[in-house]
This record gives structure tokens, sequence and C-alpha cells, in this order.
């Protein structure tokens, strides 16, 4: 049986990086964990590219536009959706949702979502930085899974 083991090596992986502004103190705080832990596992600064956009609904369509460019091994996604007191916060968490996924299997590209979908302020500040450093290790460890794959 052949197995294939995580790898964790960063080194010539191209990273995407799409931050939602909207509660931009919580998307840039996970930016920049997140680029430390992929410098740590190799990636290399020039080979980060980060994108910012208004909100979490408009970060599929970045994702989309960076996928179709054939340039990256992997794309992250950061925001925050904070719930207030209407139905608008299921609407933005689940589309925002739906629509990175559907951008990573359409173009065939590892997407770490990492967009916060939280009751508060403090539950988002409490995970950036557990979130947004496990989703540069995912970013890495899919972009190496599937060019393992393409290989076999």
């Amino acid at each position: 049986m052949k197995t294939i083991t995580p790898n964790l090596n960063g080194k010539d992986l191209t990273i995407g990086i799409v931050q939602a502004r909207f509660s931009n103190e919580i998307g840039s705080a996970m930016v920049e964990v997140a680029r430390q832990k992929l410098l740590s596992l190799g990636v290399a600064d020039e080979n980060i590219t980060l994108v910012t956009v208004a909100g979490a609904l408009e970060v599929p369509l970045a994702l989309q536009n960076l996928a179709a460019r054939d340039e990256f091994d992997a794309l992250l996604a950061f925001g925050a959706v904070i719930r207030g007191e209407t139905y608008h916060f299921e609407l933005v968490a689940n589309e925002s949702g739906a629509g990175v996924t559907r951008v990573g299997l359409d173009f065939n590209i590892p997407i770490a979502n990492a967009i916060l979908t939280t009751e508060n302020d403090e539950q988002a500040h409490v995970r950036i930085q557990e979130k947004a450093s496990e989703a540069a290790v995912v970013a890495v460890e899919m972009a190496n899974l599937l060019r393992e794959l393409a290989e076999d």
C-alpha cells in the first residue's frame, strides 16, 4: 500500500491571499500570522501575494480571478463575519463559504478558508492566531499533495 504523507515544505510554492477588509483589524492580523507561518514553512516572501476586497462576499470573486491566472499553488481566504441582529450574518457566512468552496473545486486549487464566523468580536480575536496558522499549514500541505497526486 502506498501512503502519501503530509509534506509541509513550502519551498518553491506560490501562495495567494485574499483578505476581506470588513473587520479589517481581524483580517489584517490573520494575514500577518499566516505570512509568518508560511515563511517558517519555507515559502519565500516574494512568492506570497495579498489582495484585499471590501467584504466576505467579494472574497470568492477575487479568489476566482487569482485561480484563473494559474500562478498559484494554493490560496488563503481571510476575514470575519460577526453576527449582528439580522439574517444578513447567515447570508454572508453561507454564500461566502459556498463561493470559496466552488472556486477551489472549479479550478482544482487548494483554498484554505479562514473566514471566521463568530458571535462577537471577542470570539474572532481569540481565533486569529490558531485559525490563520492552521490555514497556512493547510495551504502548503494541500498544494504539495496535489503536486504529488499529479505526478502519480
